[in-house]
């Protein structure tokens, strides 16, 4: 078997940034490319390769494709994954997976039906320092799970009410996300909220840990904000912008990364998760499943939350979650 072949739809800035590059790099061969404004696919192909489209079914129809990335509007996440999903191909979306999570839920119908892979790019589950997090508390390091408590913030939204320019959907579903990685499903959420731009929240966790989400926009995007922390009984550990981290166990500090090279602004493929969720992708395509860890079935349960949080801040009261 040769590289695996994939195609993508999608060639906006953020795509050209963060997967074009990336493809070549995860073992795959970059076999098409497709956008509504040709003259994007073609610069895109220019640089890395590919046929051109304007039509992913053409695409989907015209090429011996593996698998498809999708990277365009949020809101034809869901209907373009099931389409490619039932033309037989696995897929992969950015983040948010859907509109909703009724959305994402069918999605995730779909790809149990097919027995096709349907994988959300949430960046965190794959970056190092949230790997070796996830490491640390399923290995009993972190004994007695207490608290998980994370600060994100961003660069002011638009708050008009679209996804891409909504904070809360857009932006903080990443930590979202990050939560339910690490802990796992939420029982119970609580929330306060500034308008849509600031959000306190607490979580409990159906072991008795409990969690908080500091969220806010109006910051600057040039200035990294991003801080989790950990702590079980004796031993925490403590993770800056998603590069950086610290490990103590019994008040010592055990383990240490400071890569100098990394940023949160995503420089670094590898630290920032950019690279490895899409080699986790490739070598699923190649027949290899097991690095994936954002199924479309994980990625509607933290769409669930987001929407658990939404309803929280909107009525101040305690709303509560089912165990999947």
């Amino acid at each position: 078997m040769g590289l695996p072949r994939v195609g993508i739809i999608g060639a906006g800035s953020l795509s050209t940034r963060r997967i074009y590059p990336y493809i070549g790099v995860a073992g795959a061969r970059l076999a098409a490319v497709c956008d509504l404004e040709r003259a994007k696919a073609e610069a895109n192909a220019a640089r890395w390769g590919g046929s051109v489209y304007t039509d992913w079914r053409e695409m989907v129809e015209s090429e011996a494709l593996d698998g498809v990335i999708v990277c365009i509007g949020a809101e034809a996440h869901a209907d373009l994954a099931i389409e490619i999903m039932r033309a037989g191909l696995p897929v992969y979306t950015e983040k948010p997976p859907a509109p909703s999570a009724e959305r994402a839920w069918e999605v995730a119908a779909v790809a149990e039906e097919s027995g096709l892979l349907c994988m959300t790019a949430f960046k965190k589950r794959y970056a190092r320092c949230y790997r070796r997090a996830k490491q640390f508390i399923d290995s009993g390091e972190i004994g007695r799970r207490r608290l998980i408590a994370m600060h994100y913030c961003s660069g002011q939204y638009a708050n008009d009410g679209s996804p891409r320019g909504t904070f809360l959907f857009d932006f903080c579903i990443h930590a979202i996300d990050l939560v339910r990685f690490l802990f796992g499903d939420v029982s119970q959420v609580r929330a306060i909220a500034q308008g849509m731009d600031a959000y306190a929240v607490s979580l409990g966790f159906p072991d008795g840990s409990v969690g908080t989400l500091s969220l806010c926009d109006g910051r600057t995007w040039q200035a990294p904000a991003e801080q989790v922390h950990l702590t079980g009984a004796g031993s925490w550990m403590d993770i800056r912008n998603s590069s950086s981290y610290t490990i103590w166990l019994g008040g010592e500090v055990t383990e240490a990364q400071e890569p100098p090279l990394a940023t949160s602004a995503g420089d670094s493929g590898i630290e920032t998760g950019h690279l490895t969720e899409i080699e986790a992708f490739v070598k699923a395509l190649a027949g290899d499943p097991s690095e994936v860890v954002s199924p479309i079935a994980e990625s509607a349960r933290s769409m669930e939350l987001l929407e658990a949080i939404e309803r929280a801040a909107e009525t101040g009261r305690a709303v509560g979650l089912q165990a999947p």
